[in-house]
């Protein structure tokens, strides 16, 4: 199987180095020492269906992002979205609305990533299994990375246990969304995070949350807001190994390096 492979930008924001690059690169900063991050989405499709990883923040969810990140970082750290990243205009962008994907993979659990899943009325929700548990039966419930309110809002959770319940796959360790994307865990940025391998023209493309620029594998540089050094470590060493293109999944260079977003025709 061979997908086409889009990135769309669902909004921007800028972050402390030291969350991007482990204990490195204080000096590789902009925007008062933070360096530049966008939520990108990825939508790969083939004949017979249509998968997008993440979502973006829910209209309601934004301001409650971008005053948090303010408050930790400064006024500069706020989420920034035109309107034309709205996700429903995003995907519009590519011809395609909500109800046609087919398959939706989250990673991590974030109200950044998992803000807009109520939007999509017939797609199956792919979520870590690992990461699934962690969340309902967390080891420990005052965890400094994690909030319940962060990690999946109230109306989301509601949505995914409930209404869309049928639609919920928790995938394992090593898992298949459709013939030609796979999935693994990763961990490293939270217990959620997975890869996402896709099948395209150009070779494997793997997009993931565990890194979030492109220097965190091709250096081995791990991000400084990791759960786990030896898990990030692990990771990069597969992605490395497996991927003829990586997409991280918050880097603004993917769309110098893709223009328009296009990856794989």
């Amino acid at each position: 199987m061979s997908f086409s492979v889009d990135v769309l930008r669902l909004g921007r924001f800028n972050v402390p180095a030291w969350e991007v690059f482990w204990m490195e690169k204080f000096d590789a900063v902009s925007n008062d020492g933070l360096l530049p991050l966008t939520l990108n989405m990825v939508v790969a499709r083939d004949d017979n269906s249509i998968v997008v990883i993440n979502t973006g923040p829910a209209p309601g969810k934004r301001k409650f992002l971008s005053d948090t990140w303010i408050k930790l970082f400064g006024k500069d750290a706020g989420l920034f979205i035109d309107e034309d990243e709205y996700v429903e205009n995003a995907l519009a962008s590519l011809g395609i609305a909500p109800a046609d994907v087919d398959y939706v993979v989250v990673t991590p659990f974030q109200t950044y990533s998992i803000g807009n899943v109520n939007m999509f009325p017939n797609a199956r929700f792919c979520l870590s299994r690992k990461g699934w548990t962690e969340l309902l039966s967390p080891r420990y419930k005052n965890h400094p990375h994690d909030t319940r309110e962060m990690c999946i809002p109230k109306e989301n959770l509601d949505y995914l246990l409930h209404e869309a319940w049928d639609r919920v796959v928790l995938l394992e360790d090593e898992d298949t969304v459709v013939e030609g994307i796979d999935t693994f865990w990763t961990g490293v940025h939270h217990r959620a995070s997975v890869a996402v391998k896709i099948d395209s023209s150009k070779g494997k493309v793997i997009a993931s949350d565990s890194f979030f620029y492109y220097e965190n594998i091709t250096e081995r540089w791990p991000i400084g807001i990791n759960e786990s050094m030896y898990e990030a470590l692990d990771a990069y060493e597969r992605i490395a190994a497996e991927a003829d293109i990586i997409i991280p999944l918050y880097d603004p260079r993917v769309f110098e390096n893709h223009p328009n977003g296009k990856v794989a025709e």
